[in-house]
């Protein structure tokens, strides 16, 4: 057995109190600065920059923008360039330079209703092709967008006619380890996980984990797909074997009651994928590592390929608030470095402690 002070801590560095509900934070790639997006009670939008120095989060800008932003990406960004993509509650795509925040370098009214969910790929070096983001909303549709075209999304996965359209919850990007492949996951309010690849424009997977899915995330957005775990509203989350299809029973899956109350997110440390953060509806955060089986598949009866799915172990937990912790992440420059915010009004930076020995 390892003794307590060879496992993981996660140690709460800074805390800092606003006076608005922030929804989403991140960090600003290769910086010690970080963005909070939320709406003040006045019903507007809030873009926040904070820089950790000498042990504080010091406010270096803030920008009020006339409808409350709900998430925020930087993955279809250069490095050069570090701009945000964000999802507002008026169904607007807009892309800020943070170092000129007054007017967005692109806007689209993407979607109908409120954007609950973004995700960004082929900028920041990571994932092959050309830069996109993706959006879902409460209007049932998800659509990615190619930054460099205006006006009209390059995909729109929506209901067919006729069918109830669902709130779309958590969209994220995957499969992108070539120029043409790519593919975009989405989680829905009543349990559905759909698997969208967007080279030959089809479905490819889906499936219902009963509960609705908060947060979908895979563990690289830059190789073939891997794992992807999703959460959900009952204190579950599933982790998926993404590496064998099998023709009828899909991708083999491990799942794990993990917080007494919905997982509203999961992040992969950027520095070792078999390591995830969950965050919960009590204000707590459980850090996981996931164990592979001796064999990824195996024949099943008819000798078709079938994946094995391996085991979750939990490495740490710590409570942090009483309200739920709405976002989480890494920095992707310094490993067990990261922000989390929640409904608290809080936003915090955390460092995890001994993630190299996990």
């Amino acid at each position: 057995m390892s003794s307590p002070q060879s496992k993981p801590q996660i140690i709460a560095h800074i805390q800092k109190s606003l006076n608005y509900t922030v929804f989403d934070s991140k960090w600003i790639p290769c910086s010690a600065k970080f963005v909070c997006l939320g709406n003040f009670p006045r019903g507007t939008g809030v873009i926040q920059i904070y820089e950790v120095h000498q042990g504080e989060a010091q406010l270096i800008k803030e920008v009020e923008k006339p409808k409350p932003i709900k998430c925020g990406t930087f993955g279809a960004t250069s490095l050069q360039q570090r701009h945000i993509a964000t999802g507002d509650f008026d169904g607007n795509l807009n892309i800020w330079n943070l170092e000129t925040p007054g007017v967005p370098v692109y806007a689209v009214k993407a979607h109908k209703e409120i954007v609950n969910g973004i995700d960004g790929v082929g900028g920041l070096g990571i994932g092959d092709g050309a830069p996109e983001i993706v959006t879902g909303s409460r209007d049932g549709t998800v659509k990615v967008w190619d930054p460099r075209q205006k006006d009209s999304p390059v995909a729109n996965m929506e209901p067919m006619e006729g069918e109830t359209k669902r709130d779309c919850w958590t969209v994220a990007f995957g499969h992108a380890f070539n120029d043409q492949d790519r593919c975009v996951c989405a989680g829905y309010d009543n349990g559905d996980i759909k698997l969208f690849d967007l080279r030959n424009m089809s479905l490819r997977w889906e499936t219902n984990i009963k509960n609705g899915v908060c947060c979908v995330e895979f563990d690289r957005k830059d190789i073939s797909m891997n794992k992807l775990v999703a959460t959900s509203l009952e204190g579950k989350f599933h982790v998926f074997d993404m590496r064998t299809q099998h023709p009828t029973k899909g991708f083999a899956s491990v799942s794990e009651k993990a917080h007494k109350s919905t997982v509203w997110q999961v992040r992969h440390l950027p520095q070792n994928r078999d390591i995830f953060m969950t965050t919960g509806g009590a204000g707590n955060l459980h850090l996981w590592k996931y164990e592979y089986p001796a064999q990824r598949s195996k024949k099943d009866s008819d000798g078709v390929d079938v994946g094995v799915a391996g085991s979750v172990n939990l490495l740490q937990n710590a409570t942090l608030s009483s309200q739920p912790i709405a976002s989480l992440d890494w920095s992707p420059d310094k490993q067990g470095l990261c922000v989390c915010s929640g409904f608290d009004q809080s936003v915090r930076v955390l460092i995890v402690t001994k993630l190299n020995v996990v």
